[in-house]
Formats: structure tokens, C-alpha cells, sequence
């Protein structure tokens, strides 16, 4: 059975912790990637998940996505084969207004510090979803946010360039 994730990514701009109903810390790396190609090891709380991702449509919006839970122990173990280079980062989940979705809002460290970024995950790469006030700037299938991009090119690196977009 094929999985596919349609994803829209956004910069966040203003408070969001005050609605999260929940948050993870993740630290996360990756065994191989390139060409769009990624297979990542991610330990969240005290669970280990192993996810494979194909390249994603022209638009950024959908790729194939195969995640399973591991043991945390092998997450950990496996941890450290990675490519240099690892995400560490909170995940807040905030339901939408209307409660068909959840936003994902991912507060990144190290040199990634200053990036929070959120996601909302679709069933079609047309559905309609409601903006929360946080929400600015869309930046979905912009690869410098690809988290798999940003440990080899850190946010630090490029930062200014996306403060003056803003």
C-alpha cells in the first residue's frame, strides 16, 4: 500500500504556545538523503520512528512517505551512523479553529535556532483549511526549509535573507 503526505509548510509569526495542546522534543537525523531522497532516524519523547520519503511533486505539496515505530534503543543506536548534522527541535500540536486539523509548529535549535515554522497536513493538495493569526509567510516546497536540508545548511547561514522577505 502506497503512502503520501500532502504537506503546506509556513513560517509562524506570531504566538502560538498559548493554543498547543501538546508538545514533543525531536531530535532527528539522517542515514541517507539526496535527490530528494531521504530515510531519517527520529527520536520523539522516548519513541524511536525510522521514516523513508520519496521527492516531493513540483509544487512541494505531496510525496510518498513510509514511517514505522522502532524500538527507542535502535533509534538511538542508529542515531549515530546519521549524516552530520542533527535536527533538534519542539513540536507543538494546536488544533485548527474548526477542528478538521491539526498545525504542526516546529521551534528548531542549535544552528537552526530562530526558525519556528509550522505545517499542516492535507487529504488533497486543494482542501481548504483555516490560517491561524500566527501563520505568515508560505513557504512550502522552498528546500531550504526541508529539515533534511537544513542540518547540511543551517538557518543561521541564511537567515537575514528571509527576515527582509518577510
Amino acid at each position: 500500500m502506497a503512502h503520501y503526505e500532502t504537506e503546506r509548510k509556513f513560517l509562524v509569526v506570531g504566538e502560538f504556545k498559548l493554543y498547543a495542546h501538546d508538545a514533543t522534543r525531536i531530535r532527528q537525523g539522517y542515514i541517507s538523503s539526496g535527490g530528494g531522497k531521504t530515510v531519517r532516524v527520529r527520536i520523539r519523547g522516548d519513541r524511536g520512528y525510522l521514516t523513508i520519503k520519496g521527492p516531493s511533486n513540483r509544487e512541494g505539496l505531496t510525496r510518498y512517505e513510509f514511517e514505522t515505530e522502532i524500538p527507542l534503543d535502535d533509534a538511538r543506536e542508529l542515531m549515530t551512523i546519521c549524516e552530520p548534522g542533527i535536527i533538534d527541535k519542539t513540536r507543538y500540536l494546536v488544533a485548527s479553529s474548526d477542528g478538521r486539523h491539526t498545525w504542526e509548529v516546529d521551534e528548531f535549535y542549535g544552528d537552526n535556532e530562530g526558525l519556528v515554522m509550522a505545517e499542516i497536513e492535507l487529504c488533497a493538495e486543494d482542501e481548504a483549511f483555516e490560517k491561524p493569526a500566527f501563520i505568515g509567510r508560505e513557504v512550502t516546497g522552498d528546500r531550504r526549509f526541508y529539515n533534511s536540508h537544513m542540518r547540511k545548511n543551517p538557518y543561521r547561514l541564511w537567515k537575514e535573507e528571509i527576515s527582509e522577505a518577510r
